[in-house]
């Protein structure tokens, strides 16, 4: 099985992103489920039904969030019904959202898992603890697990990929938006990767535009702050698993950049 894991789509850039770039990727490397991360997709924060069905129309399979996907006011009820919406797990029950989407490739059922880190992050249950819960309860449901461990410290993502090195098929980080270059296969069959990278404008400070984020870091003054619009791009990692025994063979790395015309 193939998989295509999408970074943070944030704002109209990586919105248009998907819809653009995302169809010749499909082409080129003929996933059979793409997972997108979904957190910043409504004006860099949150999530609403139109969006959604936006990207699930473009080609999505399966949306994940993170801590921002609850920001939208209003989309407490489509979070809670999307059915193709992976939302965290570690956060209490009140809270709207499924806790995992299990889609089905022919007849190989697929787990996908949202968890949040703690480190530098807003308190939230155990992601360690967590996932060895959810590998118990999904254990008889699906056949194979992805994990988007949404988090801020490199330490931890590296953390929670040895943690489930040899039980999920994928561990990939999320949050950070900047790509990094750790893609690989761990010694136990885990395809890992620190963080995706975001699937926005990259001439940006993580998707933001850079004046106010500046104005922010020079005067500790608050600013607010928009999407950026220029150097639009997908980033992700294709992963293929081999499905009988749930391990990864193959890991690579995908970098898409619309054309500058198409940016806005």
């Amino acid at each position: 099985m193939r998989i295509l894991l999408i970074g943070d789509v944030v704002g109209r850039p990586g919105r248009n992103a998907i819809r653009d770039l995302l169809p010749g990727v499909r082409d080129r490397h003929r996933p059979d489920l793409v997972v997108c991360n979904v957190e910043n997709a409504a004006g860099g924060f949150g999530l609403t039904e139109p969006i959604g069905r936006e990207l699930l129309e473009a080609g999505v399979d399966v949306m994940t969030g993170g801590n921002h996907i609850w920001d939208k006011r209003g989309s407490e009820d489509y979070l809670a019904a999307e059915e193709r919406l992976a939302c965290p797990a570690n956060v209490p029950a009140q809270v709207p959202g499924r806790r995992y989407v299990i889609h089905e490739v022919d007849d190989i059922r697929v787990a996908v898992i949202s968890l949040l880190g703690r480190v530098f992050m807003h308190p939230v249950d155990c992601p360690f603890r967590g996932l060895d819960a959810l590998l118990e309860e999904l254990d008889e449901k699906a056949d194979l697990f992805v994990l988007d461990f949404h988090a801020e410290a490199t330490s931890e993502k590296q953390a929670m990929g040895l943690h489930a090195d040899g039980r999920v098929s994928v561990v990939v980080g999320t949050h950070t938006h900047v790509p990094t270059a750790d893609s690989c296969i761990l010694p136990q069959g885990t395809a890992f990767q620190c963080d995706l990278g975001m699937t926005g404008p990259y001439r940006s400070i993580i998707g933001m535009d850079a004046d106010a984020v500046m104005k922010k870091f020079l005067t500790g003054m608050p600013s607010r702050f928009e999407v950026a619009r220029d150097d639009a791009r997908l980033c992700g990692l294709v992963v293929d698993v081999d499905t009988w025994s749930g391990h990864a063979t193959h890991v690579e790395r995908v970098d898409e950049r619309l054309e500058p015309e198409e940016w806005r």
